[in-house]
């Protein structure tokens, strides 16, 4: 018979489980059909972004559906094109899904083309035909609880709002899209890291390839940090095209993530995550997990973290202070106009993001990490500041900006009380 204390754990767990599942659904898809990926066609005035997908889903008989939840034995690509409505129809940060099928391609997102690729030639022909000029790739791992569908129309709305100039490709690991099934999702990253590995692998020996962005959100970060760990120790390297990694609400254990960073070594590519103290989802995730901080959830400003990111090199932009468009707050990356914009502007081309690249009013801006100015005090000063960068490369600019700051505060205070 099992004892109580494991009774009582398990019953807090399903607890914790049903209570994510209800905000999910209040949050989530609600009515909307599934298997929009039938072909519907595009209008005037839309968008088309021409998408590479890889994936370790097994197959589905239904071509609106094209793939389950289920794991294949090996990895599967297909060329997905998917039609955006006319700027005047949309918001920008959000998937219009269609209300009916077939989509009406005027007010919805819609599926232009569906074509299976096979490895070598093909898929190699795809790259050529869709690398920019500064022929860079951006590949996405998407998150926990994402239908095949979710996973591909999400990456083509970032892409096409960020408005980032590179050849746009997804990798799409088995998730049951339950909330119920979370172990069988997290499994399914493990299960899925060969595949994604090789993916790499594959790019990174394209001659067409310069550089390679991987951007991951949620449980897909644990699907991307374990696949560079395993690069690392099994070549002894990071393939150095790879040079940036963009974590969004990163689903780790931030002891773990300490780890797998080590194991990378010295010559890993640059890390930049985003976080957000109010996510629920990763408050739940915690829970589950055993009660230790997830990586998209800690506070820069504060110890152990402030020091350990600034040893690391890793840039963090903290969006608690942003509006979410969610209630679970989990999606802020890719829903917020103001993100989307800073990954297509500098963050997906690997460049360093400071306070005047954000935009979002006047304030000091940029706080960096292990000046000799206080992190307290400098959020004082950016109180109001919905976006903080927490960059340990704009030190040196900082403490004068802090200075002027205030003289000009001065100076603004002295010439209101003067007669």
């Amino acid at each position: 018979m099992p004892s109580i204390r494991f009774m009582s754990l398990r019953t807090r767990s399903r607890r914790t489980l049903l209570c994510l599942g209800l905000m999910l659904s209040v949050a989530g898809c609600g009515g909307r059909p599934v298997g929009v990926l039938v072909p519907s066609g595009t209008a005037a005035g839309a968008s088309e972004v021409d998408l590479l997908v890889a994936t370790t889903r097994a197959p589905s008989a239904d071509p609106g559906i094209l793939y389950t939840g289920e794991r294949a034995p090996q990895l599967s690509l297909t060329e997905i094109v998917v039609s955006i409505p006319p700027a005047s129809n949309r918001k920008v940060g959000q998937v219009q899904w269609p209300k009916k099928l077939p989509a009406d391609p005027t007010r919805e997102f819609s599926t232009v083309s569906v074509k299976p690729l096979k490895p070598g030639p093909e898929a190699q022909g795809w790259l050529k035909a869709q690398m920019p000029e500064n022929r860079r790739v951006l590949i996405f791992v998407h998150g926990f609880n994402n239908r095949f569908e979710d996973a591909v129309y999400r990456y083509v709305q970032i892409v096409h709002d960020s408005g980032a100039d590179v050849a746009p490709i997804i990798f799409t690991w088995p998730s049951r899209a339950s909330i119920f099934d979370y172990n069988y999702d997290k499994e399914s990253t493990n299960y899925s890291r060969d595949a994604l590995e090789e993916l790499l692998h594959r790019a990174s020996k394209d001659p067409s390839v310069g550089q390679i962005t991987l951007m991951a959100h949620s449980m897909g970060s644990w699907l991307t940090v374990e696949a560079l760990r395993q690069m690392a120790i099994r070549d002894g390297r990071i393939a150095p095209k790879i040079t940036d990694v963009i974590l969004a609400s990163p689903d780790l254990d931030v002891d773990v993530f300490a780890k797998q960073l080590e194991a990378m070594g010295k010559s890993r590519p640059k890390f930049t995550l985003f976080v957000s103290r109010d996510d629920r989802a990763l408050t739940i995730s915690r829970r589950i997990s055993g009660n230790i901080d997830r990586l998209g959830q800690i506070d820069p400003s504060v110890e152990p973290y402030r020091s350990q990111l600034e040893k690391a090199g890793i840039t963090v932009l903290d969006l608690t202070a942003l509006k979410g468009g969610d209630r679970l707050n989990h999606g802020k990356f890719a829903e917020s106009p103001e993100v989307v914009q800073l990954l297509g502007n500098r963050l997906i081309a690997g460049q360093t993001v400071t306070d005047s690249d954000v935009g979002l009013g006047e304030r000091v801006g940029a706080v960096a990490l292990g000046t000799a100015q206080t992190v307290g005090s400098a959020a004082s000063i950016a109180v109001s500041t919905p976006i903080m960068i927490f960059d340990p490369r704009t030190r040196e600019n900082y403490d004068d900006q802090v200075r002027r700051f205030g003289q000009s505060m001065e100076n603004t205070v002295g010439s209101a009380v003067t007669p």
